[in-house]
């Protein structure tokens, strides 16, 4: 199964803020920022939270829009292998609740099961501009 049309179909549904469309491609127990040692959610980081399941996802992108307004989001390559897909991406958000300003360019990894849903998704970005841009 070729994974990296789901993840442009991702994308292109978060550019148009088709969230539930999004939401159909998760798994119902799909993990969502799950990492041992991630920086950016000790440091209380809103939209880099854990969250699990579908709604746990819904809650991130509520967070998103809560707290980010996208000048620019660019997905500049994909690459697939196995059951992952990956995605260098710009990201370029003034954050309305610091009155501060996040660039920069992260890595998304997104896990698959056999059925072709997402079963973990993580952000692979610099913490510490997440956290300044945050506020805190």
């Amino acid at each position: 199964m070729q994974l990296t049309p789901i993840v442009q179909q991702i994308y292109a549904s978060f550019g148009q803020g088709d969230v539930p469309s999004i939401i159909e491609k998760m798994d119902d127990n799909v993990q969502w920022e799950k990492w041992a040692d991630n920086h950016g959610q000790k440091a209380g980081v809103p939209w880099l939270k854990e969250e699990h399941g579908k709604d746990g996802v819904m809650a991130f992108f509520q967070c998103i829009g809560q707290h980010l307004n996208f000048k620019d989001f660019q997905v500049l390559s994909i690459m697939e292998g196995g059951n992952q897909v990956a995605a260098e991406v710009v990201v370029d958000a003034d954050v309305t609740s610091s009155a501060r300003h996040l660039k920069e360019e992260e890595m998304h990894l997104w896990t698959f099961n056999d059925a072709g849903k997402v079963t973990r998704f993580r952000h692979y970005a610099d913490t510490k501009k997440h956290i300044e841009a945050a506020g805190l």
